[in-house]
């Protein structure tokens, strides 16, 4: 029911009465987006191989603009796998335009957007895995952050980061900014931005090299709950790396409500148990999203600054 409930908005009111952006999408009226371009300034040797995988149905509009903001990483070592679930918009002839490109294209039909995943990382061979929608981006940079944190923490399985929120426009309209890893949390609530999230192979095969295909809404969380299960070291890095986009061919909140409120309750029923109750839980929770607010207070000093984020 409490799903139901925060599916419903009355959580996000709480939320914006709190000044918590967390768990919100649309934060503020649309207004250019306040990071357009992210430098990278360090060693480029010895980066590991990324594989990444954008699936992709009728998504015309914004395809184009997620393959170009991953080519144009310019990464030294990139794997980069386009599955389309023969798409009937004009998205053929998209993807066609990017022929001679450094990426693989396929287009066959799939079961949904977890087998479309499953399908495409099957053809990969990086030690560092990822994917990214077809209707997202990445900020410039970002995989060189990527690789250069993997290659320098050998012991991390996971990591994350912050995020943007743009309209259809591509115009910004809210940002999450965590405050840091929680275990605890994550068993119960998934603040972690998919765009953002990155892992090695290793913990991939070791949680069972799959994403689950019988989950529509649910299945980036319930990913991170098995990766967690399988003993994972997970980071989280303070840096905008992932943009997420909100638009109206997005599954809908009837759809979210439907289904999607039941996936999340089973999925946090089963991952946190009786390990904790709801009081201690809750006060948890609240500290966190305290810690989140000194957070997004510090990026918006900083990007006034003009310093780095």
């Amino acid at each position: 029911m409490r799903t139901r409930l925060s599916a419903w908005g009355l959580g996000g009111h709480l939320r914006r009465l709190l000044g918590v952006r967390l768990g919100r999408l649309h934060q503020h009226r649309p207004q250019p987006m306040s990071v357009t371009a992210i430098g990278f300034a360090g060693d480029i040797g010895g980066l590991p191989r990324i594989s990444l995988v954008t699936p992709s149905f009728n998504q015309a509009s914004f395809v184009g603009k997620t393959i170009e903001s991953v080519l144009s990483q310019g990464y030294p070592d990139l794997e980069y796998i386009v599955q389309d679930a023969c798409s009937n918009d004009g998205s053929a002839e998209i993807l066609g335009s990017f022929d001679g490109r450094p990426l693989e294209i396929h287009i066959e039909r799939d079961s949904g957007q977890a087998d479309a995943l499953n399908r495409g990382f099957a053809r990969t061979s990086g030690e560092i895995m990822g994917y990214l929608n077809s209707d997202d981006l990445l900020l410039p940079g970002m995989l060189h952050t990527v690789g250069t944190y993997f290659r320098d923490h050998p012991e991390v399985d996971v990591i994350y980061g912050n995020r943007l929120i743009i309209d259809e426009q591509g115009r910004e309209i809210g940002r999450w900014i965590l405050p840091g890893h929680d275990g605890q949390v994550l068993r119960h609530i998934d603040y972690v931005p998919q765009e953002s999230m990155f892992w090695r192979r290793r913990i991939w095969d070791k949680a069972g090299s799959r994403v689950d295909a019988g989950l529509r809404f649910a299945m980036d969380w319930e990913l991170i709950l098995r990766f967690a299960d399988a003993g994972a070291v997970f980071r989280h890095v303070p840096r905008l790396i992932g943009v997420f986009r909100v638009h109206g061919a997005q599954k809908s909140q009837a759809d979210f409500v439907r289904h999607g409120a039941h996936e999340i309750g089973t999925l946090r029923r089963g991952s946190y148990g009786a390990t904790q109750g709801k009081m201690a839980r809750l006060l948890h929770h609240g500290r966190f999203l305290y810690a989140h607010r000194i957070a997004d207070a510090a990026f918006d000093k900083a990007l006034k600054q003009g310093e780095s984020i």
